[in-house]
């Protein structure tokens, strides 16, 4: 993953509840066992007017002009501003991937689906819940500037000359600042597992 701790570009408003996981990226799409290559389908069933599967070239492909994501600036969107249960459905990684490999680096949204939101910061990108409230307003600024800037370091994003702070575990906020996932920050301390290791079997060497 990528390491940064600050998040500045395009945002777009797709303004609808339970976006689940099959609408994310669709079934059809899943049958890569890679990481990367699926932002061409992200929200597959809204970008394109035909069905296809993973093989086929995006340049053959009926692009419906009226959704966000296909217009211009918003093709270029690192930030996705959405509703209620963002991530729902099932617990497939690749709707995370999608939005990685189409640019997207944050997702700010009323609320969650709890396995998708922990996946995203396993996978380098932000998941950032608001109140009703704070998200009306994150829209309406968004809608006049269509540009956002988001601090990870201090946690929150700006608006002219305000500021909306965000709550997100500090731990999970590191592998997005760092660009690491748990796989890399366990090998991180592996001297220390070792040490670890080391002394307990010289306490309890019945263990060996």
């Amino acid at each position: 993953m990528s390491e940064f701790k600050n998040i500045s570009g395009i945002a777009s408003i797709i303004d609808i509840d339970n976006i689940d996981t099959d609408q994310i990226i669709p079934t059809e799409y899943l049958k890569s066992i890679k990481k990367f290559g699926f932002g061409d389908f992200l929200f597959d069933g809204w970008r394109y007017h035909d069905i296809a599967n993973i093989n086929t070239p995006t340049s053959s492909r009926s692009l419906n002009q009226d959704f966000i994501l296909n217009q211009a600036p918003y093709n270029e969107s690192k930030i996705i501003i959405t509703g209620k249960n963002f991530g729902c459905g099932s617990s497939r990684e690749h709707a995370v991937w999608a939005l990685r490999d189409f640019g997207i680096e944050a997702v700010i949204a009323e609320s969650f689906g709890d396995i998708f939101y922990n996946n995203c910061f396993k996978n380098g990108v932000l998941p950032i819940a608001l109140n009703q409230d704070e998200l009306l307003m994150v829209k309406d600024y968004v809608s006049n500037e269509s540009k956002l800037h988001i601090s990870l370091a201090d946690k929150n994003i700006v608006i002219k000359n305000e500021k909306i702070a965000f709550e997100v575990d500090s731990g999970m906020l590191d592998m997005i600042i760092t660009g690491q996932d748990e796989v890399d920050i366990t090998l991180s301390i592996s001297d220390k597992i070792k040490s670890y290791e080391s002394n307990r079997l010289k306490q309890k060497p019945w263990l060996n």
